[in-house]
Parts: structure tokens; C-alpha cells; sequence
């Protein structure tokens, strides 16, 4: 397990070895000189209310430049079987309609675009990175915003897009999406923001790409495949516990995972993982209000380290992109004692003090208690250290993650893991 210390500038800096992937770390075959594109886009929406009182604004304007690729004649067996991808880069400039109380974003994102819908004219992309605000919540100059309390934060988007109309070099795009800014837990307030635009793009083609040899439109084909693997990863994550307490603490994690890798391209396992928060530790061992004599939570003082850990099995999928996976995870929770402490300091009425008197209305264990308290997920990006397009029998990997309760951000996290493969089996 790490023992290091997780501050939350180093996201941008992980996120920027990440997505190196996406451009830099392939093979170097023919098609790299025929596969560069540029996607300037413009895009006008509407930001959400984060909160009661959330400052007037105009409508939301940004501008982002992709810089990706076109794997369309890429000979990388993930490149074929996720037909007509696309990943890169976005830089993204965002003017939330209040440059005083909201500020702009400077934003970095990897992404993935592919087709559906069986249609090349349509498309979705997914991107997830960081963000760099030059506005945010301030008790005393800005109180009315409480979208965000960091200046970095994680950055999310989805979009749906229409390709309009093409020529040799350029493709016209339309297109409808959601974007969302948030410190992943690290400070409260974390309201963050949430966006809908809509999108005009323009996807520049290499001229390049009109010259691609018989070799490059032809790749060869690939037997269809399924091998296992296990996976041992041990990370460590940063978050707050509640507003009173609103100092970053370590989360430490392990876990061990089995599963198939199909194709080469789709990885799909299950697995159990255990973790443990400084937070619900130091608060248990620090007698404070919720467990002291007489009060609710007294007897976790008798088994402190138990109380503050977490234990849960989990569902784990993952696109490989040679040295870039993006993965999803979806867990349930044995054992989480703590959270019930925690839910019931955040739920209940605001600004609950660190000494909570006895008449202090807290949070009540109904049906969205049970549900946070019992689902997890976990959606991040990987950096393999060597390119999974090689089959290796070993690797290593490093990752950066967003962990939530349901869909409620919990902690933010650096990952190391090892992988080993067993032999493959190819299928007919």
C-alpha cells in the first residue's frame, strides 16, 4: 500500500500521463502519418442551479479543440473491433455566463467517440479529465456559489453528435450533450456544476488520409479470442467528511480481481475489495459528539480500525486501448459501518457543528440512505505500462478514479496495479 500523501493538483498531472496514451503510446505503423484529425467545436447551454441562491448567469459558451485520431486504418486488433473509433484530446475554454461569481474553466480531457446506432453519421463520445476554475466558493467575497470549493476538479462529458455534411476534408457536425465539474469529495462545498449545450463542430481531416495504402484500409483480420486474468491493485485516495471536518484524510485500498479478456479488447471481471478512511477512524478515536457516552455510535470505539474499513464485492468492465483502458465499476458494500455516521452529520440540517447538541435534527436512514449505503462505483481512466495489443503475460498498470456512493462523489484516488494472464484460447 502507498504512503504518500495525494494532493489534489496531482490529478491534472496524472490525467496528462493518462491520456498520452490516446495520441502518443502506439505502435508505429504506416497509419499513425494518415489517422491526425482537429475538431474545433463552439458550444452554447444552460448552467444548472447548484444551489438555493446560485448567482445569475448567461448562457454558458465554450470553445473546444480536439486533437485526436481516427483508428479507422489502424491494424490494432481494439481499433478493428470497435469499428470507426476515435480518441484524443479535448482543451476546452468554459464561460459559465458570470465571469465574477462563476468564473471560467480550463479544462483537459481524453476521450473516446465511436459510431451507433449502426450509422457512421452518428456518433457518441465519452471524456472524462480535469478542470482549472479561476472562481470559487468563498464564505466572505463569493458565498452564493457552491459548485466548487477546489480549483482543480474532475471534468466529465458525453455528447451525442450529427454529422451534418462532409467533403474530402472537413465533416460538419451538430451536436447535444451533458458536461459536469466536481472535486470528487476532496472539499466542501461540492455542488458542482452541470450542463446541457448544444454543439457546432467541424472535424478537420488529414489531407494525408486520401493517400493511405491498400495495406493500411486492409488490416488483417483477428481470430476472435478469451483469455483470464487476475488483478492486484493496492491505491490510495483523499477525501473530507463533512463540513466541520473539511480537511483532506487518506482512503486506502486493495483489491483482487478475476475475469476474461474478450477479443483482446473487452475486459470483464469480479472481484472483492477492502478500504479504510482516516476520516471515520480519527473521528471514532477522537470521541467526538456522535460517539461519545450515551450517543448513537458509542460502541464503535470498541473496535475502531473495523469500524472505519469497508469491505465489498464488485462487477468491474474495461475497454483496452493498447496502453489506455477506461473502466467502470460497480460494487456492494458488506460493511461499511462508518457511513452511517457520515450520512447522518450531511443530511440532516446544514452547517451541523463538530459539538452536535442533542436537539440537532440529523439525517434519517430511509430508501436513498440504503441504497448509498450499499452501492458503490468507480470510473476512471488506466495507463498500462506495456501496450495490451502485445497479450503480455505481466503488466502494470497506474490509474486515476473517481469513487461514489450511487452516484455521489465519496473520494478521488491514485491507482498501481499488476496483471497477470493466463494462455489464451481462441474460438472459432
Amino acid at each position: 500500500m502507498f504512503l504518500f500523501v495525494l494532493p489534489m493538483k496531482l490529478l491534472l498531472t496524472t490525467i496528462t500521463i493518462l491520456l498520452s496514451g490516446f495520441l502518443c503510446a502506439q505502435d508505429a505503423t504506416q497509419w499513425k502519418k494518415t489517422s491526425v484529425l482537429f475538431v474545433p467545436e463552439l458550444l452554447l447551454g444552460k448552467t444548472a442551479e447548484s444551489n438555493d441562491g446560485f448567482p445569475e448567469r448567461d448562457l454558458q459558451k465554450q470553445i473546444v479543440l480536439n486533437i485526436g485520431r481516427d483508428h479507422e486504418r489502424n491494424p490494432q486488433e481494439w481499433a478493428q473491433r470497435l469499428k470507426g473509433v476515435r480518441t484524443g484530446i479535448g482543451l476546452g475554454y468554459t464561460d459559465f455566463g458570470n465571469l465574477d461569481s462563476l468564473g471560467i474553466a480550463l479544462t483537459v480531457i481524453p476521450y473516446i467517440e465511436f459510431p451507433i446506432f449502426g450509422s457512421k453519421r452518428f456518433t457518441t463520445l465519452v471524456g472524462m479529465g480535469g478542470s482549472y476554475f479561476t472562481e470559487k466558493y468563498d464564505a466572505i467575497e463569493n458565498p452564493n456559489n457552491n459548485a466548487v470549493t477546489t480549483d482543480i476538479t474532475w471534468a466529465y462529458r458525453t455528447y451525442l453528435y450529427y454529422r451534418l455534411a462532409s467533403s474530402k476534408s472537413i465533416d460538419w457536425r451538430v451536436g447535444l450533450g451533458y458536461s459536469h465539474h466536481s472535486n470528487g469529495h476532496t472539499r466542501l462545498l461540492n455542488q458542482g456544476y452541470n450542463s446541457f449545450l448544444l454543439s457546432v463542430s467541424a472535424a478537420i481531416l488529414n489531407p494525408l488520409q486520401q493517400t493511405a495504402t491498400e495495406k493500411d484500409t486492409n488490416p488483417s483480420n483477428y481470430d476472435r479470442s478469451i483469455h483470464s486474468y487476475v488483478d492486484f491493485r493496492s491505491a490510495i485516495g483523499q477525501n473530507v467528511f463533512a463540513l466541520a471536518f473539511n480537511e483532506k484524510k487518506e482512503v486506502y485500498g486493495v483489491s483482487t480481481e478475476y475475469g476474461h479478456v474478450f477479443n483482446n479488447t473487452f475486459r470483464l471481471g469480479i472481484g472483492l475489495y477492502y478500504r479504510f478512511y482516516e476520516h471515520y477512524y480519527d473521528y471514532i478515536q477522537g470521541n467526538e459528539s456522535l460517539v461519545q457516552e450515551g450517543r448513537e455510535f458509542e460502541s464503535y470505539k470498541d473496535a475502531p480500525v473495523w469500524n472505519s474499513s469497508t469491505i465489498g464485492a464488485f462487477i468491474h468492465g474495461e475497454f483496452l486501448l493498447n496502453h489506455i483502458g477506461l473502466d467502470l465499476q460497480l460494487g456492494y458494500n458488506f460493511h461499511k459501518p462508518a457511513y452511517r455516521i457520515e450520512w447522518r452529520i450531511n443530511e440532516g440540517w446544514d452547517n451541523t457543528p463538530r459539538d452536535i447538541p442533542e436537539f440537532w435534527e440529523l439525517g434519517e436512514f430511509g430508501s436513498k440512505f440504503k441504497l448509498k449505503h450499499r452501492i458503490s462505483s468507480r470510473l476512471g481512466l488506466k495507463y498500462y505500462v506495456i501496450g495490451t495489443s502485445k497479450s503480455p503475460k505481466h503488466n502494470v498498470y497506474f490509474g486515476a478514479h473517481i469513487n461514489s456512493n450511487l452516484g455521489q462523489a465519496d473520494f478521488t484516488e491514485l491507482a498501481v496495479g499488476y496483471v497477470y494472464s493466463f494462455r489464451f484460447k481462441k474460438r472459432n
